[in-house]
Protein backbone atom coordinates (compact mmCIF):
# COMPACT_ATOMS: atom_id res chain seq x y z
CA UNK A 1 0.00 0.00 0.00
CA UNK A 2 1.68 3.41 -1.12
CA UNK A 3 0.49 6.46 1.28
CA UNK A 4 0.76 10.12 0.82
CA UNK A 5 1.40 12.28 4.13
CA UNK A 6 0.63 15.93 3.27
CA UNK A 7 1.06 19.33 5.56
CA UNK A 8 -0.77 22.14 4.19
CA UNK A 9 0.27 25.51 4.98
CA UNK A 10 -1.03 29.01 4.05
CA UNK A 11 1.61 28.96 1.29
CA UNK A 12 2.98 25.32 0.52
CA UNK A 13 1.73 21.98 0.67
CA UNK A 14 4.83 19.51 2.46
CA UNK A 15 4.54 16.22 0.63
CA UNK A 16 5.78 12.80 2.05
CA UNK A 17 5.58 9.17 0.99
CA UNK A 18 5.50 5.79 2.31
CA UNK A 19 5.16 1.75 1.53
CA UNK A 20 3.52 2.06 4.60
CA UNK A 21 6.62 1.49 6.76
CA UNK A 22 8.91 4.38 6.72
CA UNK A 23 7.84 7.86 5.81
CA UNK A 24 10.66 9.96 3.43
CA UNK A 25 10.10 13.41 1.86
CA UNK A 26 8.94 13.55 -1.59
CA UNK A 27 8.34 17.40 -2.67
CA UNK A 28 7.46 20.43 -1.65
CA UNK A 29 4.49 22.20 -3.72
CA UNK A 30 3.85 26.27 -3.69
CA UNK A 31 0.44 27.35 -4.08
CA UNK A 32 -0.01 30.69 -2.35
CA UNK A 33 -3.90 29.66 -1.35
CA UNK A 34 -4.23 28.22 -5.30
CA UNK A 35 -5.97 25.17 -3.83
CA UNK A 36 -7.25 23.64 -7.36
CA UNK A 37 -3.88 24.11 -8.32
CA UNK A 38 -2.70 21.79 -5.73
CA UNK A 39 -5.98 19.13 -5.88
CA UNK A 40 -4.71 19.15 -10.04
CA UNK A 41 -0.80 18.68 -9.13
CA UNK A 42 -1.90 15.64 -6.16
CA UNK A 43 -4.24 14.18 -8.96
CA UNK A 44 -1.31 13.56 -11.05
CA UNK A 45 0.90 12.97 -8.33
CA UNK A 46 -1.45 9.95 -6.99
CA UNK A 47 -2.01 8.39 -10.28
CA UNK A 48 1.92 8.75 -11.17
CA UNK A 49 3.10 6.95 -7.49
CA UNK A 50 0.09 4.68 -7.28
CA UNK A 51 -1.37 6.48 -4.34
CA UNK A 52 -4.12 3.99 -2.36
CA UNK A 53 -4.54 6.75 0.66
CA UNK A 54 -3.74 9.97 1.75
CA UNK A 55 -2.89 10.87 5.32
CA UNK A 56 -3.28 14.98 5.69
CA UNK A 57 -2.06 16.86 8.54
CA UNK A 58 -5.22 18.14 10.88
CA UNK A 59 -4.13 21.35 13.13
CA UNK A 60 -6.07 21.84 15.92
CA UNK A 61 -5.22 24.25 18.79
CA UNK A 62 -3.32 22.94 21.98
CA UNK A 63 -6.78 22.99 23.58
CA UNK A 64 -8.32 19.97 21.26
CA UNK A 65 -10.48 23.14 19.27
CA UNK A 66 -10.42 23.62 15.67
CA UNK A 67 -8.49 26.22 14.82
CA UNK A 68 -8.86 28.58 11.12
CA UNK A 69 -6.75 26.47 9.36
CA UNK A 70 -8.31 23.43 10.71
CA UNK A 71 -11.92 24.76 8.92
CA UNK A 72 -9.23 25.22 5.87
CA UNK A 73 -8.15 21.56 6.11
CA UNK A 74 -11.74 20.21 6.41
CA UNK A 75 -12.27 22.06 3.37
CA UNK A 76 -8.85 20.89 1.08
CA UNK A 77 -9.40 17.08 2.62
CA UNK A 78 -13.29 17.46 1.04
CA UNK A 79 -12.17 18.99 -2.47
CA UNK A 80 -9.40 16.35 -2.54
CA UNK A 81 -11.87 13.39 -1.62
CA UNK A 82 -14.48 14.43 -4.43
CA UNK A 83 -11.92 15.41 -6.92
CA UNK A 84 -9.25 12.06 -6.57
CA UNK A 85 -11.18 9.56 -5.23
CA UNK A 86 -8.87 8.33 -2.78
CA UNK A 87 -9.63 8.21 1.09
CA UNK A 88 -7.83 10.98 3.40
CA UNK A 89 -6.95 10.26 6.80
CA UNK A 90 -6.89 13.13 9.11
CA UNK A 91 -4.08 12.97 11.75
CA UNK A 92 -3.43 15.62 14.32
CA UNK A 93 -0.28 17.73 13.29
CA UNK A 94 0.01 19.41 16.41
CA UNK A 95 3.63 20.57 17.17
CA UNK A 96 4.92 19.05 13.76
CA UNK A 97 6.47 22.43 12.36
CA UNK A 98 7.77 22.75 15.96
CA UNK A 99 9.55 19.44 15.95
CA UNK A 100 10.78 19.91 12.52
CA UNK A 101 12.13 23.07 12.65
CA UNK A 102 14.20 22.17 16.30
CA UNK A 103 15.32 18.80 13.92
CA UNK A 104 16.79 21.44 11.19
CA UNK A 105 18.23 24.13 13.80
CA UNK A 106 20.09 21.12 15.84
CA UNK A 107 21.60 20.00 12.19
CA UNK A 108 23.48 23.31 11.73
CA UNK A 109 20.61 23.60 8.81
CA UNK A 110 20.33 28.02 7.92
CA UNK A 111 17.14 29.71 7.68
CA UNK A 112 17.07 29.87 4.40
CA UNK A 113 17.70 26.23 3.51
CA UNK A 114 15.07 25.29 6.59
CA UNK A 115 12.01 27.60 4.76
CA UNK A 116 12.63 24.94 2.18
CA UNK A 117 12.42 21.42 3.64
CA UNK A 118 10.38 22.40 7.20
CA UNK A 119 6.97 21.56 5.28
CA UNK A 120 8.37 18.17 3.73
CA UNK A 121 9.82 17.46 6.95
CA UNK A 122 6.53 18.09 8.99
CA UNK A 123 4.62 15.78 6.62
CA UNK A 124 6.95 13.21 7.09
CA UNK A 125 6.44 13.33 11.04
CA UNK A 126 2.74 13.59 10.18
CA UNK A 127 2.46 10.28 8.04
CA UNK A 128 5.24 8.31 10.47
CA UNK A 129 2.92 9.43 13.24
CA UNK A 130 -0.21 7.62 11.32
CA UNK A 131 1.77 4.67 10.18
CA UNK A 132 3.11 3.88 13.84
CA UNK A 133 0.06 3.89 15.31
CA UNK A 134 -2.10 2.12 12.20
CA UNK A 135 -0.99 -1.35 13.32
CA UNK A 136 -1.96 -1.12 17.10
Amino acid sequence: MIYLGLDLGTKTLGISKSNGIIANPYKTLRHDANYDYLITSLKSIIEEEKVDKIVLGFPKNMNNTLSEMGKIVLDFKEKLEKNCHIEVILEDERLTSKISNDVLINSDMSRKKRKGVVDSLASVLILQSYLDRKDK
